[in-house]
């Protein structure tokens, strides 16, 4: 990996200035920021922290953190988002006032639903009125700015001087890095950034404001629980949330093994547990492939690994039916539910509740369950995509990705983002980062920052950054990917085009047939057509490599064996591949399912 103070663009960057001993309030909040070991600050320019962008440049030399430049806020946060899924650890992004604020508050809830630590910067006009300039510092200035984001952000503060500014951003690490984490935001007063410092400001040492050790379960329940488990006679673990670690991947695999208990995982989440193991009992997705809700539905003891949607998914195997399994509930998630977002799901039937985050809890489990001799029903087998035989033949979702595994082999992948008509049998995942989840919010646009932040937390290594997006996610998130060509992070970018929003022609389908009338017109107000969008061309004016569209299945594995090569070489690119619209049943299923 290159260091993390290397600089990604390419250019001389500023040496520190050699100053006359004159400090400045944003002077000690820049010292502290490198301190925390944030390597980048992503950010669109601001007047309201002009204070600590020069203090960044021209105090620290643009080194560690390191700016990196945005075209809108939202993208900001998506990036540092993205970075987090892959590293655990937190970026910060900056967001200029309150309208900067309300630019970027759809990642941030993307980033709290998902709970991935970020720390957010904000700034404000003077709060002291008699200190703003006219107009543009009143209408930048909120009376309490942290009350736009205070719902869906762990912890907030409007520090009034230099020590409270310090204070705040040591405990925002803390927060944001305990379990469950989340985004934090830090409000700087323009006025307490630009004040001379006429005394010297010790600065704190952040060794002695670091998260706690993750929380474990009492040994009694963990016991307890291993009890169940290893007297049950159809033991299911459903990997949820948990961690990039490969320690924690092992311990997993174990744990299933010794109990020969069978594993379903989740596509909104990153990749939990192999999916190629035997004990891997049903394809991956966004809801339950039938397959795995009779495997649910069968099983006497379920352990959930901080499982996103228990409630909602133990219902798509019982139904209405009392769920008649024994439920282990792994979670510390509840400390992060305020009842103002419903990201909380349904309250779930638990029998046991291990108050732990995974790893911990599995590696008691590990210590106290026995053997199982019975072994796990056989897996049935899932056939995964296949290349046409025709090579002109429309291509679909499942062509692009029995393409994509041709091309790459066994090369080492992370898929940074996989679209909506993505079913688990379409890839294997055999690493932690083979695969690192969704949004978390389900904010359409989100797609192009989140795959920067992860290719940004990729460089340097050996693994190939790979999005899979849809044309509506790329569209509405697509000028993030003038900072990916300015700071010079490599990716490969697959945008699967089916020239529409089709999760919602799904919706009107199914209205229009509960009210008997024509599923002809689900498309009005969904396509992206007439004209169609020049998606490559979009691509190629930002600085990128862009290539398509591509119609055929031979044409996409030359333009992909192209890609991969420019991209192992430094190279941003991304491939235009026009699919036809379609989801997997399952997905459908969910989709479209009754409300009442």
């Amino acid at each position: 990996m290159k260091s993390s103070t290397e600089s990604l663009v390419r250019r001389d960057e500023p040496q520190p200035w050699e100053h006359d001993g004159v400090a400045w309030g944003s002077d000690r909040i820049a010292d502290l920021l490198r301190e925390l070991d944030i390597p980048y600050l992503i950010l669109n320019p601001g007047s309201s922290y002009r204070g600590l962008h020069d203090s960044l440049v021209n105090h620290l030399g643009n080194r560690q953190p390191q700016m990196i430049v945005v075209l809108h806020e939202e993208h900001a946060v998506a990036i540092a988002h993205g970075y987090a899924k892959v590293t655990g650890k937190p970026l910060g992004a900056a967001l200029h006032a309150n309208v900067g604020l309300m630019h970027g508050s759809m990642a941030i809830y993307d980033a709290w639903v998902d709970r991935a630590p970020v720390i957010i910067l904000g700034a404000t006009g003077p709060v002291d009125a008699a200190k703003r300039r006219p107009w543009i510092d009143w209408i930048h200035t909120a009376q309490d700015q942290g009350a736009l984001v205070r719902h869906f952000v762990k912890w907030d503060a409007q520090p009034a001087s230099v020590p409270a500014a310090l204070e705040a951003l040591l405990r925002a690490r803390q927060i944001a890095t305990t379990a469950p984490h989340g985004p934090v935001y830090v409000c700087l007063d323009a006025a307490v950034q630009e004040a001379r410092c006429d005394e010297d400001i010790p600065l704190p040492d952040p060794a002695r404001y670091l998260p706690p050790p993750p929380a474990r379960p009492a040994d009694e329940l963990a016991r307890q629980a291993a009890e169940w488990l290893s007297r049950a006679k159809r033991p299911v673990i459903l990997a949820g949330r948990v961690s990039r670690s490969e320690e924690g991947w092992a311990a997993r695999v174990r744990l299933a093994q010794t109990l020969q208990a069978q594993v379903l995982t989740d596509l909104k989440v990153g990749a939990a547990f192999p999916t190629d193991h035997p004990l891997h009992a049903a394809p991956s997705g966004m809801f339950l492939h039938p397959e795995a809700q009779k495997v649910l539905r069968e099983a006497d003891v379920v352990l959930s690994l901080d499982w996103l949607d228990l409630a909602g998914t133990l219902k798509q195997a019982w139904g209405a039916d009392p769920v008649g399994s024994r439920v282990i509930q792994v979670s510390v998630d509840h400390y992060s539910h305020n009842g103002w977002s419903m990201d909380h799901q349904g309250l779930p039937p638990v029998d046991l509740f291990l108050l732990s985050e995974p790893e911990p809890a599995v590696a008691l489990l590990n210590e106290h369950v026995t053997p199982r001799r019975e072994p796990a029903p056989a897996k049935v087998p899932v056939p995964g995509p296949a290349i046409p035989g025709d090579p002109a033949a429309p291509m679909t979702v499942p062509t692009v990705a029995a393409v994509l595994r041709k091309v790459l082999g066994d090369a080492p992948t992370c898929l940074t983002r996989l679209p909506l008509s993505w079913s688990g049998e379409f890839w294997d995942f055999r690493h932690p980062l083979d695969f690192v989840g969704y949004d978390g919010g389900g904010g359409v646009g989100s797609g192009p920052g989140m795959a920067i932040g992860s290719a940004l937390a990729l460089k340097g290594g050996d693994r190939l950054p790979v999005a899979l997006i849809g044309d509506g996610d790329y569209m509405m998130g697509v000028n993030a990917l003038w900072t990916a060509a300015h700071a010079g992070i490599p990716m490969l970018m697959i945008v699967c085009n089916n020239h529409s929003f089709f999760n919602d022609e799904i919706h009107q389908e199914r209205v229009a047939r509960q009210r008997g009338r024509p599923v002809e017109n689900r498309w009005v107000g969904q396509r992206i057509d007439e004209p169609a969008p020049d998606l490559a061309a979009i691509a190629r004016a930002q600085g990128l490599t862009g290539i398509g569209p591509v119609r055929r299945a031979d044409e996409l594995e030359r333009v992909l064996a192209e890609a991969v090569a420019a991209v192992r070489q430094g190279g941003i690119v991304v491939v235009d591949a026009i699919v036809q619209p379609g989801y997997n049943p399952a997905m459908t299923a969910g989709l479209t399912r009754s409300s009442h």
